[in-house]
């Protein structure tokens, strides 16, 4: 195994395949706006341990704000954001910056926004990302629970004292859904967007982040670190964004972009696609290994408990994917969406994102919350009622969950 393995480059070259940021030609043009309205603010960030939220602080941090709140559930996530920022040389650190491990639905955290607040620029990244967290109703409800209805007692308090930019991350399986997490955030987006005439509400779709916390890329590491064996789907290809470029995309678009805005990144399909397998084995090879296909997860398991570390081969079990709410394909937008394709050289922004009037939020929420509360409600009643308010949502159900796979 090669011990000089350097993450950063190996996603460069063989991932994203972009030497230079996605968006540098674009900090380039807009860095003097971006300076007149960053320096000398107050930040606060919400979900600042995970990857995108962490990179959005590093990114912000390259300017010079006056104060910066990071909170997060995962004490030992924001341990590690401050040893990180504390130990680099490359960060603006203000001198009141302070971590929170709480949740921003808890009461504790009001009495944080009120006694730290009020905020120039809140950005929110809580969020359940992954499609296996519809595995049955308790997990769905706990998905929809901090991805719409804790988002709408966060845009209450800031209605109290409104940010001059306030950002809340979507995902690109928000464009036609197929699973309910996709859902559960294109309900989100029409959510803030409902606030929009209030609040200076942006938001973003992006690609998947390379080796970002809980990705499959990042599981290959794992799995190596603890001598087990990789397990990867064929035939599933996907956009990548480094986190550098995760944090720089969401910065960007929570500074510069106007009101009801969903800023997304220009890819191309046939160039910045790839393809899990592609990356499974390119780091085998960066790594110093062959790949050793197994045709059975046991056979994998087997080889990996009696692989002797001196082997040039690593066990590998490539299969097809069969799980539900697993989209074949990515896209960033809709063909009713209007966008502009102009303002940014490597950015694109929807235009004329849906935006509902609040009452009629309130009643969807009513509707879920009654689900919740119903000792009949499954999760095939729960597409059905997302089905009525997301006429493009088309769920694929296999009956088959990620937790069932290695």
């Amino acid at each position: 195994m090669q011990t000089n393995f350097n993450l950063e480059s190996f996603i460069k070259e063989k991932v994203t395949r972009r030497k230079e940021s996605l968006l540098k030609r674009d900090f380039i043009k807009y860095n003097n706006q971006l300076k007149n309205r960053i320096d000398g603010k107050k930040v606060l960030v919400i979900g600042g341990a995970g990857t995108i939220g962490s990179s959005y602080i590093k990114a912000i941090l390259k300017f010079n704000i006056l104060k910066l709140v990071v909170v997060d559930i995962n004490e030992n996530g924001l341990t590690e954001l401050v040893r990180d920022l504390r130990s680099s040389t490359e960060y603006n650190i203000p001198d009141e910056f302070i971590t929170y491990p709480v949740n921003f639905g808890d009461r504790v955290f009001e009495k944080i926004f009120y006694h730290h607040g009020p905020f120039d620029i809140v950005a929110n990244f809580a969020a359940h990302k992954h499609v296996r967290s519809e595995k049955d109703i308790y997990s769905i409800e706990a998905m929809i629970e901090n991805n719409v209805l804790r988002a709408r007692k966060l845009l209450d308090l800031l209605l109290q004292f409104p940010p001059e930019h306030f950002f809340c991350v979507s995902t690109d399986k928000a464009a036609n859904p197929v699973n309910i997490m996709g859902a559960s955030k294109k309900l989100m987006e029409e959510l803030i967007m409902s606030y929009s005439g209030w609040l200076p509400i942006k938001t973003a779709r992006f690609a998947n982040v390379a080796f970002s916390n809980g990705s499959l890329p990042l599981g290959f590491l794992e799995r190596l670190n603890k001598n087990q064996p990789w397990s990867c789907p064929l035939g599933i290809r996907r956009f990548f964004v480094s986190p550098q470029e995760s944090g720089e995309l969401c910065l960007m678009a929570s500074i510069m972009g106007q009101s009801g805005d969903i800023f997304f990144p220009k890819l191309d399909e046939n160039k910045d696609m790839i393809s899990f397998e592609q990356i499974a084995i390119d780091l085998l090879h960066e790594l110093g290994f062959e790949p050793d296909i197994c045709e059975t997860e046991d056979e994998a398991r087997y080889k990996a408990v009696n692989r002797k570390s001196t082997e040039p081969t690593y066990p590998i079990y490539f299969f097809e994917s069969d799980t539900s709410g697993e989209k074949p394909f990515e896209e960033f937008f809709t063909e009713k969406e209007i966008l502009d394709l102009d303002s940014f050289k490597n950015l694109g922004i929807i235009k004329n994102s849906k935006k509902r009037v609040v009452e009629e939020i309130d009643s969807i929420f009513d509707e879920l919350h009654g689900l919740f509360e119903s000792k009949q409600v499954t999760k095939d009643i729960i597409v059905e009622i997302l089905k009525q308010y997301l006429p493009n949502f088309e769920h694929i159900e296999t009956g088959k969950g990620l937790d069932q796979k290695m």
